[in-house]
């Protein structure tokens, strides 16, 4: 890649390093510059830029990150991940599901080894997570990496996955609380409150709670009664030893303890075993009654989602064990910082306008490859990463209703359709998710738009960079649809009004607008008319 000063003439077809303010507006740092950005640059008296230009041998950004992001993962639900579309050399990594990240951390390493241009980053190994929670994220440095590099990292990756995703399995747990004359209520109560919450963290149900006296013979009946998948033992004294009550008790009951205590602080006085038939046994060290980490929710989770904790796992705590006063993770329980996560995005299929320029035919009911548009424009949306899909119909339309009837669409009337898009757009947001962060305006009559244009859109979001607003443009950069707005935006649709849809909010907002380049014409291409339908088809059977 040759990058830094370059003259105008040799300038088309290189990325812009910077932005740069010019008389009749901004161009934006990794523009692709046309012809016309060029033309512009010149009358505004400018006879060179800083610009990266690519040859032969290098890789765009999103080539390369989209080709590290499958072999990364070839099959992410597999592996208990989603990917991302690739933006701007980034493409995400996050969690289907609650569970436990696994990281092959020499296969991350000799990614990283290849190239400065080619970076991977991830949580780290043995990291508890959330449903759509970021676990790793690929990034490709500058605007593209050599050929070369690109492979050899790929090749890094390949043997088995670098990362994967342990679900949580555990159905449900007991929890058995040992209790000394003259204990307080009040400190039983909020030992069996602390755990309960700890396995409702996990999503396991809790199977029943027994109270026994602090006894070893006790704590044996209360193993062997027990219901649910595991117990977890909190006895009313710290366990100081491997015959102390707790681990005797699992002891008497026919099982066996494989670790007493841990090198972590605090969560020292853990043991950990199985019971006669082989059901996980943890004994709870004091601190569990407190929300805050300890070592024993690192046990826990691990077994919750399946993984074996043996001795040896157990000793190897040691490193990033010192936990006292460290905020190093949220509270595993609520609070603390919340961690990166995939924005949910709703989109509102935009398809109560009337067709007025049909000759009274139904232009959302032509076919299409033997579909209606409709159900085709729907059907695109659903196998995009959208969290939703809101269809915003015409009241008593059956019709396109039952284009929609069979798909995972919701479908709202807007009994206000006459007024415009406006109107549709404010039906849309009323009836959306209320956690949605972000909403997807897509309208039901542009045949060529597929999942991949509204992943490209996905992909740019991020409020945190300034980029609240994500525009799809053809390939040749003319503006068109989809459009996504950040929940910052959802206040300002609501008062629109008329047919000219969300233009007033992107002309206001122009510094969070993002134009995202999507395949082909699609993002400008509608059909409002049966001669713009005759052509088109006719166009499709002479390619």
């Amino acid at each position: 890649m040759i990058f830094g000063p370059t003259p105008l003439d040799a300038a088309e077809g290189a990325v812009l390093a910077h932005s740069m303010t010019l008389p009749d507006g901004r161009l934006k740092k990794g523009s692709r510059l046309g012809a016309a950005e060029i033309a512009r640059l010149r009358a505004a008296g400018r006879t060179e830029v800083i610009a990266a230009r690519l040859d032969a041998q290098d890789v765009p950004e999103d080539v390369a990150a989209a080709r590290l992001g499958a072999a990364l993962a070839p099959e992410p639900e597999a592996l208990g991940l989603s990917l991302s579309a690739p933006f701007t050399g980034r493409l995400n990594v996050y969690a289907l599901t609650a569970g436990v990240l696994r990281v092959d951390a020499a296969r991350v390493a000799a990614v990283n080894a290849q190239h400065e241009a080619v970076t991977l980053a991830t949580l780290p190994d043995m990291a508890r997570v959330q449903p759509r929670q970021m676990l790793g994220t690929v990034k490709i440095i500058p605007y593209a990496a050599p050929s070369a590099a690109v492979e050899a990292a790929a090749q890094a990756l390949a043997g088995g996955p670098a990362l994967r995703l342990h679900p949580v399995r555990l159905r449900s747990a007991a929890v058995v609380l040992t209790v000394l004359d003259g204990m307080k209520p009040k400190v039983i109560d909020k030992g069996g409150e602390a755990l309960r919450a700890r396995l409702a963290a996990l999503g396991v149900a809790p199977a029943g709670e027994l109270r026994v006296a602090h006894a070893a013979d006790a704590v044996a009946g209360a193993i062997r009664t027990a219901p649910g998948d595991a117990v977890l033992i909190l006895s009313a004294s710290a366990t100081s030893d491997r015959r102390d009550v707790g681990p005797a008790g699992l002891e008497a009951a026919g099982g066996r303890v494989t670790r007493f205590g841990m090198p972590v602080d605090p969560g020292n006085l853990m043991f950990l075993g199985e019971d006669a038939s082989g059901r996980p046994v943890i004994g709870m060290p004091g601190c569990a009654r407190s929300p805050a980490l300890n070592g024993v929710d690192w046990v826990l989770e691990r077994i919750a989602c399946g993984i074996d904790v043996t001795s040896e796992d157990v000793a190897a705590m040691g490193v990033g064990g010192l936990l006292k006063e460290i905020p190093s993770r949220p509270q595993p329980r609520g609070g603390g910082v919340a961690a990166p996560a995939r924005p949910v995005v709703s989109a509102l299929l935009l398809a109560a306008g009337s067709a007025r320029r049909m000759g009274g035919r139904d232009k959302l009911l032509e076919t299409v490859e033997g579909e209606p548009m409709l159900r085709r424009a729907a059907r695109a949306l659903l196998a995009s990463g959208v969290d939703e899909v809101v269809a915003v119909l015409r009241a008593d339309d059956a019709a396109r209703a039952e284009a929609l009837a069979d798909l995972a669409v919701r479908s709202v009337e807007n009994p206000e359709a006459g007024e415009g898009m406006a109107a549709s757009i404010r039906a849309g947001l009323r009836a959306m998710r209320e956690d949605a962060d972000a909403c997807l305006l897509a309208l039901a009559d542009m045949p060529e738009v597929g999942a991949a244009h509204a992943d490209r859109l996905l992909a740019a979001f991020d409020p945190g960079e300034g980029r609240a607003i994500v525009r799809a443009t053809d390939e040749d950069g003319r503006p068109g649809h989809p459009v996504l707005f950040g929940r910052r935006f959802f206040e300002s649709l609501a008062r629109l009004s008329g047919d000219e849809g969300a233009r007033e909010i992107l002309r206001a907002n122009e510094a969070f607008v993002t134009d995202v380049t999507t395949p082909g014409r699609a993002a400008r291409l509608d059909l409002d008319t049966p001669e713009a339908w005759a052509a088109w088809r006719a166009e499709r059977s002479a390619g």
